[in-house]
């Protein structure tokens, strides 16, 4: 009888460790996890903090890439599309779109819970994700609330209000996590409104600190504006937390905000424990042609020029490609990555100087790159066998204008593109040159970027076709078309020991990997090793 006891007991502990969300979700995603992501796993919104979106699984190599299958296919059933990097921990994918969460099997691709968000007024342009930590996922709605939802069923713990929708802002982003702060920001440069990012406490919502990139709304002299509307990266060496923010406003009227209008179009470094700045470095000073420097700042070291560095890499959205030595912000390279005929030269700092002759003017200005630049939200990814940076580019031009009756609010001028064409262009750190470009012809894509340690750059073209590019040449090894366009990165992890790769296009989710067996995944296995 005791021992049927003790069988009985050790079978309910067994159970209640089964059912348990805290031993089955929040194991596999505390903050070491964070810190250092395992291959089954794709924790936050690039994977990893440092921003390479690079990935050292090999089973997916160029020799069999030809090969890649359709796992499965999950269809969201929703109009909008799907602009989210997933997340991937315990085997369960989280994904969003404005005012919706997905948890799925990852193996299946079975729906696991749906989150719908209260109806709301907010401007539904995208969202990008969300995080996760200790089992409890963390979501920027629409109307720029931060909610802690239970990872288990998707429901809402606390929830607390970021930024006044009603004014103006919104949000898209997936938050930034670092210990236990929860940093966001959020997007608006439809009014003249203050940008900032914000750091709240994991386990209660309350607000830590703020860092404001600029003054108050009608500040005298001051521009408002700097929204830091996409995730940052950290380092934790340094204990620094890079972002980049926003454009100035009003956007296209620069008269009324004489002087570089700082911290906007600028990356900043920032102490995630007080919010301090500790440097900041602007590549846009007095933008008058909406070009935030939200781009992804990626973090790399190795040698540039024969002396070790850790350098912070950016393609930045007014076609500039700049190296910084992250640990003072000291600019070691500027240079372009396609068409820009916007500026005087480069400064003593390493920034662009403004050509005031290419301000919005009431008989107009051909400006290359145009407003939604030579870059912007699209992951880029840095490769460091080949010490590639691969980005979406967008070589463009458009017509710019601006006059007295567009006022000193909100847009304050009108522009209009000319031209555009997507390419990706590999970008080599140390020079700043571009190695080789792969042209997905007349618009852009809206495909993020993916590199893996096999020599495979994931992306997607202007057509609706998934690509998978040998990451040394540019050469096509492997496309699949989805029907729909393409503005999501994909992502990789393993699962149950092999690869897999995650896409998106329109409303639906695909999941790629080798057949199950045969002599195609076992010699994907054999270069692996």
């Amino acid at each position: 009888m005791k021992a049927l006891k003790h069988a009985l007991l050790a079978s309910v502990l067994a159970l209640s460790a089964t059912l348990s969300p805290h031993s089955l979700l929040a194991q596999g995603a505390d903050a070491a996890m964070l810190l250092h992501p395992p291959a089954d796993s794709w924790p936050a919104y690039h994977g990893d903090y440092s921003g390479k979106r690079h990935s050292s699984l090999t089973e997916i190599a160029p020799h069999n890439v030809s090969n890649l299958t359709l796992a499965w296919a999950f269809q969201t059933g929703m109009s909008s599309d799907l602009k989210s990097s997933p997340i991937l921990v315990d085997g369960i994918l989280y994904f969003t779109i404005p005012d919706n969460i997905w948890a799925i099997d990852a193996r299946t691709g079975h729906e696991i819970w749906h989150y719908t968000a209260p109806p709301n007024k907010a401007f539904h342009i995208g969202h990008r994700g969300v995080s996760i930590l200790n089992g409890w996922i963390y979501y920027m709605s629409s109307d720029a609330h931060l909610l802690c939802l239970d990872a288990r069923n998707g429901k809402v713990r606390w929830d607390v209000v970021v930024a006044d929708y009603t004014k103006g802002q919104w949000a898209t982003m997936a938050p930034l996590i670092i210990g236990k702060h929860v940093l966001v920001g959020v997007s608006g440069d439809f009014d003249n409104l203050q940008g900032f990012v914000r750091s709240i406490d994991a386990d209660t919502g309350a607000t830590q600190w703020q860092w404001n990139a600029t003054a108050p709304p009608n500040t005298p002299g001051q521009t408002t504006g700097g929204n830091a509307w996409l995730t940052g990266t950290y380092d934790p060496v340094l204990n620094l937390v890079y972002w980049g923010t926003g454009n100035p406003s009003p956007v296209l009227n620069g008269k009324p905000r004489p002087g570089d209008n700082l911290y906007t179009c600028s990356i900043v470094a920032l102490n995630p424990e007080t919010g301090k700045l500790v440097w900041a470095f602007q590549p846009s000073p007095h933008d008058t042609h909406d070009w935030d420097a939200v781009e992804i700042p990626i973090l790399v070291d190795g040698d540039f020029h024969g002396q070790p560095r850790k350098m912070l890499l950016q393609a930045s959205r007014n076609g500039h490609f700049f190296v910084l030595d992250r640990t003072t912000g000291k600019n070691l390279l500027t240079t372009t990555f396609g068409p820009v005929n916007w500026t005087l030269g480069i400064d003593k700092d390493g920034r662009p100087i403004p050509n005031p002759a290419k301000e919005p003017a009431p008989d107009g200005r051909l400006i290359a790159p145009d407003e939604a630049g030579l870059t912007n939200y699209r992951s880029p990814s840095f490769d460091p066998k080949t010490g590639l940076m691969i980005v979406s580019a967008a070589p463009s031009y458009s017509i710019y204008f601006a006059k007295p009756a567009d006022g000193t609010y909100g847009w304050a001028g009108a522009d209009y593109s000319l031209w555009s064409k997507g390419v990706i262009e590999a970008i080599d750190y140390q020079t700043g040159k571009i190695r080789w470009s792969h042209d997905l012809g007349e618009g852009r894509s809206g495909a993020g970027i993916l590199t893996t340690d096999s020599g495979l750059t994931f992306t997607g073209d202007n057509n609706g076709n998934f690509l998978a590019l040998d990451t040394s040449t540019g050469k096509t090894l492997w496309h699949a078309g989805s029907g729909a366009h393409i503005l999501s990165p994909p992502i990789t992890y393993e699962l149950d020991g092999h690869q897999v790769v995650l896409t998106s296009s329109g409303s639906v989710v695909f999941a790629w990997s080798l057949p199950l067996s045969g002599e195609v995944r076992s010699s994907g296995r054999k270069n692996s090793n």
